[in-house]
């Protein structure tokens, strides 16, 4: 039997087509389809090279350029197309997208009025009007949408924006359970996930947050946005140095076009690694990342210069809870600092805002605001109530210790404020006066009058150690704790002959010499006490002198 020649003939011919078709060229919608906009762009850009320069490959560019985040190249590409004849009316509309993702609202609004009505440009009117804190027209524009998926998950995306986090939730489990319910594809809905976990990370509900981040993330492990969310949990649930190990993947995977990827992995190590190079990265990215401002005055707190942080954020109007937070802290920074109540007023009534809302009241940072608010106002009876509840997130927490441990001592419960003092680690809060002067006052208190004493030997010489000093004579004074009263009192008068001082080593002295009398203080410590009362040269002291020798000489007390 003779074998076909047809068949033979159609192998190699076969494999040539398999061969040609692996050197082919991939086309745009490959590129796009993979998300590869940087081999996109690289081929729309070639075509246009070689005289392919219409409209639609300028559309497409600018497509590319959008989703790569790099915005300033795709409103010059925009720019552009709006200038050439026959340009379709709608790039108006994604002009005002550009612009709106740059920060340029006003000009967004212009460029947006001149395209058609239509839903995306309502959407994107409707977060104008939101940037412009304008309620009418943000009604206006939420009137006009409808039950479609994009105007829907466009109203959630403002309920985030302000803080109605719940809400957003309700809106992205809604869309994708009628999604699957409809037989829709799953995967196309799945990046929903992300803001979802972007809410509960909102809401503090950080390990939620990574479950169904973890989602999202089986499917696309090379997301930016996911990781860096990712990264942002474990700085939360764990430190820094677990955030940073995360956001070095992101640094792996991301392409050095990418600029977005670039500024958001810059900005978030500064706040991985406490600040470090805040200077040099944080001012270039305020226009760029919301949080970058919030960070900058913060890094500005932590190093004392509260005069700067208040410059960088006082013409800002706050829109979110942690802004009213942190001009609440500004605000009691400066006020506490340079001595002006108005400004103490100002963040009481910051606190007082966000603690008192109904969105925060119950969430931890509400509680602490409420605890700051009754903190300035010295009612600290109310702080506890707040603080207590919280206790347990803080447990070893040095900033909520040094305030729990002053509400504590100023409602007199000094036993359990001890404690607490002792708990902080960081050496700069133990080098602060206000903590040396509270710790001191417990330990007196406590009946640990040398614990205060040793306290104050360890200070250099400086207003602040006088200060203590003061504070030591006279608790120890009026707690009856005479020896160490009568030492400070000595150690006063010999830096300031003043005649208060005289009488409160007088006082002491003389209370002490009564202990000692009475057997509740060592007869030796009477040595003690005329040395210190030789110091002084007032013309009591030999009357007062003569006497505690006459009592020595008669109970056979040595003191020489």
């Amino acid at each position: 039997m003779l074998l076909s020649r047809a068949k033979p003939a159609s192998g190699p011919a076969t494999v040539e087509e398999k061969e040609k078709k692996k050197k082919k060229l991939p086309k745009l919608e490959d590129f796009v389809g993979a998300r590869d906009y940087t081999g996109a762009v690289t081929l729309l850009e070639f075509e246009r090279a070689n005289k392919k320069n219409d409209i639609q490959t300028a559309m497409w560019i600018a497509y590319c350029y959008f989703h790569l985040g790099d915005y300033k190249r795709c409103l010059k590409e925009y720019k552009e197309i709006t200038e050439m004849k026959g340009a379709p009316p709608e790039a108006w509309v994604y002009l005002g997208c550009t612009m709106f993702f740059l920060g340029m609202y006003k000009e967004a609004e212009e460029a947006c009025g001149k395209g058609p009505t239509s839903k995306l440009q309502n959407r994107l009117m409707f977060h104008l009007s939101h940037k412009f804190n304008d309620e009418k027209k943000l009604m206006s524009f939420h009137k006009n949408l409808q039950d479609i998926v994009e105007d829907q998950l466009s109203l959630a995306s403002i309920h985030y924006l302000r803080s109605h986090y719940q809400e957003a939730i309700d809106i992205y489990k809604r869309v994708l359970l009628e999604n699957s319910s409809n037989g829709g594809s799953k995967k196309e809905f799945l990046a929903l996930n992300v803001y979802v976990a972007l809410c509960y990370y909102k809401l503090d509900y950080y390990d939620v947050s990574q479950e169904v981040l973890a989602v999202y993330l089986q499917h696309f492990p090379d997301s930016t946005v996911a990781i860096n969310l990712k990264a942002c949990n474990h700085f939360r649930l764990y430190n820094g140095k677990a955030a940073e190990a995360e956001l070095k993947n992101l640094s792996d995977v991301c392409s050095p076009s990418f600029k977005f990827a670039s500024d958001l992995i810059k900005h978030n190590l500064v706040v991985f690694r406490a600040g470090e190079s805040a200077l040099q990265v944080l001012p270039p990215l305020i226009d760029v990342i919301p949080e970058a401002r919030l960070n900058l005055v913060i890094y500005y707190l932590r190093q004392d210069d509260i005069q700067e942080a208040y410059n960088h954020f006082k013409d800002v109007s706050p829109t979110t809870p942690q802004e009213y937070i942190l001009k609440g802290v500004v605000n009691a920074a400066l006020g506490q600092e340079q001595g002006l109540n108005d400004h103490i007023k100002i963040a009481q009534q910051y606190f007082q805002l966000v603690g008192g809302s109904a969105s925060e009241c119950d969430t931890i940072p509400g509680r602490q605001c409420m605890a700051s608010c009754f903190f300035l106002l010295k009612q600290f009876e109310d702080v506890l109530i707040y603080l207590n509840s919280i206790k347990s997130y803080f447990y070893n927490e040095d900033q909520f210790n040094y305030n729990f441990g002053q509400a504590k001592a100023a409602t007199g419960n000094y036993k359990e404020a001890e404690e607490i003092f002792l708990m902080i680690q960081s050496e700069k809060m133990k080098a602060d006066y206000v903590y040396l002067g509270w710790l001191a006052r417990c330990y007196i208190m406590n009946r640990k009058p040398r614990l205060a004493w040793e306290l104050y030997l360890k200070q250099e010489t400086s207003s602040e150690s006088f200060s203590l000093l003061q504070l030591i004579a006279n608790d120890c004074y009026k707690m009856g704790q005479f020896y160490y009263s009568a030492k400070a009192f000595d150690v006063l008068e010999r830096l300031d002959p003043n005649p208060e001082y005289w009488e409160g080593k007088r006082g002491a002295c003389i209370g002490l010499f009564q202990q000692i009398i009475a057997g509740h203080e060592p007869r030796e410590t009477l040595r003690e006490i005329l040395a210190i009362l030789r110091n002084t040269g007032n013309a009591q002291v030999e009357y007062i002198i003569r006497i505690m020798k006459k009592w020595a000489k008669d109970n056979r007390v040595s003191v020489t």
